[in-house]
C-alpha cells in the first residue's frame, strides 16, 4: 500500500479522478477502516495507473480502444458485425435445478434469479432488452453478481442511471456483490435504489421459521479484497449457504469453506466463441470447465453466468446473453 493515504483529511468521503466526490460514511462500520483504505487505495491506484502512465492500456483489455476496433475491424470483414450486436440485445432466460440434500423443507422450489456483468453503460439497447425480460419472471430472491459499467475506471452517472432504470423491473429483495469493474463509489448509490450489497457479508433468508444464508463476497479477481473467512464464521456448521463470488476463481477456497451453492460471473463465457459455445479467452485462473454453466468441485456446486451485458465491444458470437433462475430442490426430479 502507498504512504500518501494518511493525507487524506477523512475515509468517509472519498473524491475520484474525475473530481465527483461520494459520502461513504455509511460503509465504514459495514467494513471496517482496513478494507475501506484497501479497497479505496486500490482503485485510486489503478485509476491512475490506467489514465496517466504512458502504456497502461495494453494490461486491461477493457481499457485498450484499439484492441476494441480491432475486434469489430475482424468482424465487419467476417460479415458478422451485425449478428454480433443483435445477439447482445438477445439475451434469454436459463432456467437451473440446484440439488441441496440438506435444503430445508420450506425452501423446496425456492427461486434465485441471477443477473450478472450487466455493464448497463455499454449499450442502452442492451439494458432495456435486460429488463423487457425479467419484467414478468417469477422468482422469490435476485442477486446481482458483479460488474455493472463497462469500463474500470471513470465516472459512474451513467451507471446509476442505467441501474435504476434495470431496478424499476426487479422485484424486491435484491442482493448485489460487486465486480473487478466496479468502484465502492457506486454502493450508496445504487443501495439507495433498493439494492442491497453484500461487502464480505452474510446475511440470513428466513421463510417459514427456517433459514439459509446468502454471503457476497468483495471482487476477488482484481482488487483481491474478498474474505470468505469473514463471510464463513457467520453460518452454522449444518447451515445451509449460498456464495456470490465475481469470478469463480476462488472455487477451492468456497468448496472447503462448506458452501453448498456458488454463483459467479466475470468470464462472459468467452463472449465470442466458437460453434458449441467453446470460448475462445476467458479472464479468469480457472478451468475451461467452470468458464460457463454449471459445474461441481467436490461438494460444492456452483454456476458461472456467461453474463446479460457485453465487454471491450458489444458484440456477442455463439454466446447469447443470459438472465438465469435457480431454483433450489432438496431432491432431483424424476
Amino acid at each position: 500500500m502507498s504512504t500518501h493515504h494518511d493525507s487524506r483529511p477523512t475515509i468517509l468521503r472519498e473524491t475520484d479522478i474525475t473530481g465527483a466526490a461520494t459520502d461513504l460514511s455509511g460503509l465504514s462500520a459495514r467494513l471496517g477502516r482496513t478494507h475501506l483504505r484497501q479497497r479505496l487505495g486500490l482503485e485510486e491506484d489503478h485509476e491512475i495507473f490506467v489514465l496517466r502512465r504512458p502504456g497502461a492500456h495494453f494490461f486491461y483489455p477493457e481499457n485498450w480502444y484499439s484492441l476494441h476496433g480491432l475486434i469489430r475491424a475482424c468482424l465487419r470483414l467476417s460479415g458478422l458485425y451485425g449478428r454480433a450486436q443483435r445477439n447482445a440485445r438477445s439475451p434469454r432466460v436459463r432456467h437451473h435445478p440446484v440439488v441441496i440434500p440438506r435444503l430445508p423443507a420450506v425452501f423446496e422450489g425456492y427461486r434465485i434469479l441471477q443477473l450478472s456483468d450487466l455493464h448497463v453503460d455499454m449499450e442502452v439497447a442492451n439494458t432495456h432488452a435486460i429488463g423487457e425480460l425479467v419484467r414478468d419472471l417469477d422468482y422469490d430472491l435476485c442477486v446481482l453478481t458483479g460488474d455493472y459499467r463497462a469500463r474500470t475506471h471513470g465516472p459512474i452517472d451513467q451507471v446509476l442511471t442505467g441501474m435504476g432504470t434495470l431496478r424499476l423491473q426487479l422485484k424486491d429483495p435484491v442482493y448485489a456483490i460487486l465486480g473487478n469493474h466496479d468502484t465502492l463509489r457506486l454502493v450508496p448509490g445504487l443501495e439507495a435504489l433498493g439494492i442491497r450489497f453484500l461487502l464480505n457479508e452474510t446475511v440470513r433468508i428466513e421463510r417459514a421459521g427456517q433459514s439459509i444464508h446468502l454471503a457476497g463476497l468483495d471482487d476477488a479477481h482484481y482488487y483481491q479484497v474478498h474474505n470468505i473467512d469473514r463471510v464463513a464464521r457467520e453460518i452454522p456448521e449444518d447451515g445451509v449457504a449460498i456464495l456470490l463470488s465475481h469470478t469463480p476463481e476462488i472455487y477451492r477456497l468456497a468448496a472447503h469453506a462448506g458452501f453448498s451453492l456458488m454463483l459467479s460471473g466475470h468470464t462472459h463465457g468467452g463472449q465470442i466463441c466458437l460453434p458449441g459455445g467453446i470460448p475462445i479467452f476467458w479472464d479468469a485462473r480457472c478451468p475451461r470447465a467452470l468458464a460457463a454453466g454449471p459445474w461441481r468441485y467436490g461438494d460444492l456446486l456452483g454456476y458461472t453466468s456467461v453474463g446479460a451485458g457485453t465487454s471491450v465491444v458489444n458484440a456477442r458470437i455463439n454466446c447469447l446473453p443470459e438472465v438465469t433462475v435457480h431454483e433450489l430442490r432438496r431432491h432431483a426430479n424424476d
